[in-house]
């Protein structure tokens, strides 16, 4: 800035907000390769789970593995909201416990495990998501199914 100019805050554009519908959409969809069309290869995925691989091979790997332990799987946003390549995500990944999961026997109910992510976007793709994860609600629902 300088010479009396304001920096004007800009919107998320059509084509960040697409990607990141995207993004959550491969879930219900059952399809990670989506992760190829919308993330950067180099794409930072932070905190990595374990013994995930980096980039979007890694996430893709590990949705494998839910679809397999979670076939009814699928993510819902609650909120998006950012600025030009800066994106907030408020969501909740939704399913029925029907197989061990973190050894947590199935419990056989509806479960919402609460999302709060954060990506980086350049030229419309993903750069770097940060995000967490509440599996502390299935370890609860888990323990009121042994109660009932």
């Amino acid at each position: 800035m300088g010479n009396g100019e304001i920096e004007h805050v800009k919107a998320l554009t059509e084509t960040e907000i697409d990607t990141i519908k995207k993004f959550y959409g491969a879930f219900k969809m059952k399809n990670p390769e989506i992760l190829d069309e919308i993330c950067m290869p180099d794409w930072k995925d932070i905190p990595l789970a374990p013994g995930q691989k980096e980039g979007p091979k890694g996430l893709q790997e590990i949705m494998k593995h839910l679809f397999g332990l979670c076939p009814d799987i699928e993510v819902v946003i609650h909120e998006i909201f950012g600025t030009r390549e800066r994106v907030a995500v408020r969501a909740s990944m939704e399913f029925t416990h029907v197989n061990e999961i973190m050894g947590i026997p199935p419990t056989h109910q509806k479960v919402s495990v609460a999302l709060h992510e954060f990506h980086y976007l350049k030229d419309g793709k993903l750069t770097h998501t940060w995000h967490l994860e509440d599996w502390f609600g299935l370890l609860m629902k888990s323990k009121s199914a042994e109660i009932i």
